[in-house]
This record gives C-alpha cells, sequence and structure tokens, in this order.
C-alpha cells in the first residue's frame, strides 16, 4: 500500500524536476542568444572633437576593425565642443545597450574634473570603460617658415623670444581642458612666458590655423601633428612626454630641451560605453579591440604615427583613469589653467 501511494507522488516529483531542468536550459539558451544578437544594427562611436585630430584618426581605425569583427557597421560621429564634454555627455545620457561608444581621451576622463567647475557628467561613474586604445606624446609645433622668420630654432629660441616680445605668441589648442592645452599651459608655468590659449573645437581646424600662420605654437597630439612635421610645414621643437618618441627619435623631450625636470604632458585614447552596459558586450568590444591592437598591421600603423597601442582589460582601465584623474588635478593645480 505504502509503494501503491508514493508511486504517483515520486512521479510527480520526476515529471517537476524535468519541467524544472527544460526551463533552465531554456533560459540558458535565451542568455545565450541574447549575448550573440548584439549588434543588431549599427554602432555609433562618439568623438567628442572635430574630424582630423588624433582622437578621430583612432576612432575611425577602431571603427574599421570592430565592423570586421562584428560584421556589423560601427560608424564615427562627431560631437565637438566644450573641450569633449558636449559629445561625452551624449554618451553618458546614451541607453546602455552597446550601441553607443565614445572614444575618451585624457581631457574628457582625466583633466575636465579638475579644470572645469560644473560638469555635466560623471567622468567615473556614468561609465563602463572599454579599454584604452592608444597613449600618444604632445609635441611643440610651429609654422616652419614663421619659426624661420623669427630665428626660432629651437625650444630655448622660443622662451628666449617669448620673454622678450611678452604677449606676442598665441597658442592654439583642441579645446579648453584638452592635454593640448594643459601640455601649453604647464609650459607657460614652468618657464615663465605668457601665451594667449586659442582653443578650437579639434586639432584638425587647429591645425589648418597653424599652418595659415594664423596662430604661432600648438602642443599636438603627435599622430594628427605627424604628417605636417614630415611634409615640413610644420616644425617640431621636442616632445612633451619623459621620453623621445619612437617617431621623431631626433627631437629631444621637453625636459631636455629646455632643463624642465619632470615634465610629461601626455595624451591617452580609450573606448567606453554608458554605465550599465551588459558586461558581456564590454568585454567581448573589449577582446576584439585588443585582438586587433596586437595585429602586426594595425601595431606597426600606431607605432609609425607616434601611437603606442593600448588593448588593456576594462578594469585594468577602469583603475588606469582613476590614477590619471590624480595626476591630472596636480597639473591643473600646478599651471593655474581654469575655463570658467
Amino acid at each position: 500500500m505504502t509503494y501503491s501511494n508514493s508511486t504517483p507522488h515520486r512521479r510527480q516529483l520526476l515529471t517537476t524536476f524535468i519541467v524544472g531542468l527544460a526551463g533552465l536550459a531554456g533560459m540558458a539558451c535565451m542568455q545565450a542568444n541574447a549575448q550573440t544578437a548584439w549588434p543588431t544594427k549599427p554602432v555609433r562611436i562618439i568623438v567628442p572633437f572635430a574630424p582630423g585630430g588624433t582622437t578621430d584618426i583612432l576612432a575611425r581605425a577602431m571603427a574599421q576593425e570592430l565592423s570586421k569583427a562584428f560584421g556589423q557597421a560601427f560608424i564615427v560621429e562627431n560631437r565637438a565642443g566644450a573641450g569633449g564634454n558636449i559629445g561625452a555627455d551624449v554618451v553618458a545620457k546614451s541607453p546602455a545597450d552597446g550601441y553607443t561608444l565614445l572614444m575618451g581621451t585624457v581631457g574628457t576622463h582625466g583633466i575636465n574634473k579638475a579644470l572645469y567647475s560644473k560638469m555635466p557628467f560623471d567622468s567615473q561613474k556614468d561609465f563602463a570603460p572599454i579599454t584604452l586604445v592608444a597613449g600618444v606624446p604632445n609635441v611643440m609645433v610651429m609654422n616652419t617658415e614663421k619659426a624661420k622668420a623669427l630665428g626660432i630654432n629651437s625650444v630655448a629660441d622660443f622662451i628666449k623670444y617669448a620673454k622678450a616680445h611678452p604677449g606676442k605668441f598665441s597658442m592654439a589648442s583642441s579645446g579648453s581642458g584638452t592635454s593640448i592645452h594643459l601640455a601649453g599651459e604647464l609650459f607657460k608655468s614652468r618657464t615663465g612666458i605668457f601665451m594667449t590659449h586659442i582653443p578650437y573645437r579639434g586639432s584638425g581646424p587647429a591645425l589648418l590655423d597653424l599652418i595659415g600662420g594664423n596662430v604661432d605654437v600648438m602642443f599636438d597630439n603627435l599622430p594628427s601633428a605627424l604628417p605636417q612635421i614630415r611634409s615640413g610645414k610644420l616644425k617640431a621643437f621636442a616632445v612633451t612626454n619623459a621620453q623621445r618618441s619612437a617617431a621623431l627619435p631626433d627631437v629631444p623631450t621637453i625636459e631636455e630641451a629646455a632643463q624642465l625636470k619632470g615634465f610629461d604632458a601626455s595624451s591617452w585614447f580609450g573606448l567606453l560605453a554608458p554605465a550599465g552596459t551588459p558586461a558581456d558586450i564590454v568585454n567581448r568590444i573589449q577582446q576584439e579591440a585588443a585582438k586587433s591592437l596586437g595585429t602586426p598591421a594595425v601595431k606597426e600603423k600606431l607605432l609609425a604615427q607616434g601611437a603606442i597601442p593600448g588593448g588593456n582589460t576594462p578594469e585594468q582601465f577602469t583603475t588606469f583613469i582613476n590614477s590619471e584623474h590624480k595626476k591630472w588635478a596636480q597639473v591643473v593645480k600646478a599651471s593655474g589653467a581654469t575655463v570658467d
């Protein structure tokens, strides 16, 4: 009697268990499908500066590689203004679905928080870091013909002339708060010279005015300035980081050229998504980006432009961004730079 009464119960338990397993399997299948479904439409990469600068150059290179990797279009969209804050804010307030990314910079995610009294976003809380794409030195450049006409052949010549003609020089940048701006401000504070800062909406338009002789000097990112240096239109005086660049081995550092111990104002660029973007999407983008940055073709292309390829993990990139906030807060304070 006990056996016959318990058998239906056991069968019911077994049926319930099998149905439960089937449900779990179905859920796992749905999750797997959800992971593989992205991307089903084009992905935007917002560049917070005008076309033609290093941010734009690197974003377009990554868009091409990611389009090939995922079989879906990655489209670059330029949203310039406010030292990168306008474009970065677009991404910070976009849906966290993996379809809007940012090519962030040392400005948007290292400098601006210390430079601007009011920020439209929190650069550490409102983003999911994906990977560092590249680090680059900045380079101090002048219109070659103008430098020749003024008898300026070195950083020392530039400082001597600027001190003898206070207020004569104007300094172009890709926007207030960028590393290009801060490198110049740091140079001003360390040498005791004065230059009028002229901010643009990206390196591209600033370089055009520099080549045209409408502004006097710029501390541009090396990849965007390098073609103009090689063509002879711009004269490179020094790079702004601690070591010489392999792309310009004969050009000294500012520390060497002006005896400014510890001078270092280099730049970096990296991919970020809105905070809350699913981890599997973030990780997939990072893995494909790192894979492409590690290929000989892409690596050699970046090195030839003066950029050092990245590819670190989201966790490593997050730690790096946090350390950059601390570093640039000290640089901003030392330079006395403000934009408000």
